[in-house]
Formats: C-alpha cells, sequence, structure tokens
C-alpha cells in the first residue's frame, strides 16, 4: 500500500514514540542499578531539555558544547535541534549502558545520525576531561544531590577549567529535593546534603544569571545558568 503525504511526519511520530519508551525503559533499568548516579526516575522532559539549552539559543557561532551526563539522550536531542554548521558537541557519559544507548542512536534515529560527525561521545568522568578553556557552553545533567560535596566541588572545578571566558554552565536540580530528602535521611545523610546545599548555594549566589522554573518535568524542577569567567576584554 502506497502513503499519502503527511505519512513521513506520521512514521517519524511513531519512531519517535518507541524511541522515547525505549528510553524510558534503559533509564529505569539503569536508575534501578545505578541510582547514586543516575540521580531520577524518567528522562529528562522536552520542556526541561529546552530550558537547559536556552542559553544556546542565541550563543555566538560557532559554539563548542560540553553535555555532561546525557543519559539515555533526551537533552541532547533537543541540543542537536540547535546544532549550526560549524558547532561542535561533546557528550560525557560515565554510565557504560547509556554509552552503548546513546551511540546506538547515533545509528538508528534520523536527527541523532544526521550529526553525528560533529559529536564526539566520551566515556569517562567529567573530572577526567582533559585541558582548558574548550567549551563555550556546558550543559550539565548529573544529580548533584546524590554525591558527596566533595565530589560535587571536583566537578564544579572541572566545569570551571574547561569553559571559555564569557561561558555558560546550565544545570538543573529537582526543586526541594535536598528538603525532601532530609528527614528520610540518616545523620551522615542528612550532613552531606547540607555541604552539598551549601556549596552549590555558593555558585549560585555568585555566579547565577538566570533562573527557570519548569513544572511540566516528573518531578518538577529548576534550571540555573551561570557565568563562572567574565568574557575577556581587550583593550579599552
Amino acid at each position: 500500500m502506497r502513503l499519502c503525504c503527511g505519512d513521513k511526519d506520521v512514521n517519524n511520530a511513531l519512531v519517535a514514540s518507541m524511541s522515547f519508551w525505549t528510553e524510558c525503559g534503559t533509564f529505569w533499568r539503569e536508575t534501578r542499578r545505578h541510582f547514586r548516579t543516575t540521580g531520577a526516575v524518567l528522562p529528562s522532559s522536552r520542556f526541561l531539555a529546552r530550558a537547559l539549552t536556552s542559553a544556546f539559543r542565541h550563543a555566538h557561532r560557532p559554539a563548542r558544547l560540553l553535555e555532561v551526563g546525557p543519559g539515555t539522550g533526551s537533552v541532547t536531542r533537543e541540543v542537536l535541534k540547535k546544532l549550526l554548521p560549524g558547532d561542535r558537541l561533546d557528550c560525557v557519559e560515565l554510565n557504560s549502558k547509556f554509552v552503548e544507548r546513546l551511540r546506538r542512536r547515533f545509528e538508528q534515529d534520523p536527527l541523532f545520525f544526521a550529526h553525528r560527525e560533529r559529536v564526539r561521545i566520551i566515556h569517562t568522568a567529567v573530572e577526567e576531561l582533559p585541558g582548558e578553556a574548550q567549551y563555550n557552553y556546558i550543559i550539565s545533567c548529573l544529580p548533584f544531590n546524590s554525591f558527596p560535596a566533595s565530589q560535587v566541588r571536583r566537578i564544579f572545578e572541572a566545569y570551571d577549567r574547561l569553559l571559555k571566558p564569557g561561558g555558560v554552565v546550565s544545570y538543573f536540580e529537582y526543586a526541594f529535593a535536598r528538603q525532601m530528602q532530609k528527614p528520610f535521611a540518616n545523620r551522615a545523610n542528612r550532613w552531606r546534603l547540607c555541604r552539598v546545599g551549601r556549596l552549590v548555594n555558593r555558585y549560585i549566589r555568585e555566579y547565577q544569571v538566570r533562573r527557570q522554573q519548569v513544572l511540566l518535568n516528573v518531578p518538577p524542577a529548576i534550571v540555573r545558568h551561570l557565568h563562572l569567567k567574565p568574557e575577556l576584554v581587550i583593550g579599552h
């Protein structure tokens, strides 16, 4: 049977729907195995992905981007929609199952496949990435509230090292996450959450330039955009 006009859109919608449910299944399995490093039960919604990538929307081009903790690629998809010729994207992911899933998406998903030559998938921790001042934008999907404060500090130090002057770090946390965890946490975990909160709040006070609330996510989230380094000014 020959398909009429509009069938291509229907087919793309079916592929996207199947990809979404496959993504949810992969994410849920890895959450059960590695909740401390995954920190969520579902992939980020498209509304959260749009907020995380909003600083990149009006970027000076060409730009270099780093996505940290892309997971199954829900935010990566939104980044790819905004890529222009000359832009480059590096995705750094520690979870080997997520790395395999991402690589398959760049082979099978039409949107991912179209951009495969401009994307690198790096299987390591962001703290281990070499180099300095490489990226104009860093999009972080890491669950800071699940980490020790010392690790959160090392991650932010890596962001500061890898970000170019004038660059932006965008990250999110679930609304009231620390406040909701504390009543159910033991003494050691409450102390850890307090230390993480103090560290993150210091970065918010000193470097935040914009805040976005995303209600259409499970659970609701807050996206924060930080300028860690001032832009270099040459001359007067």
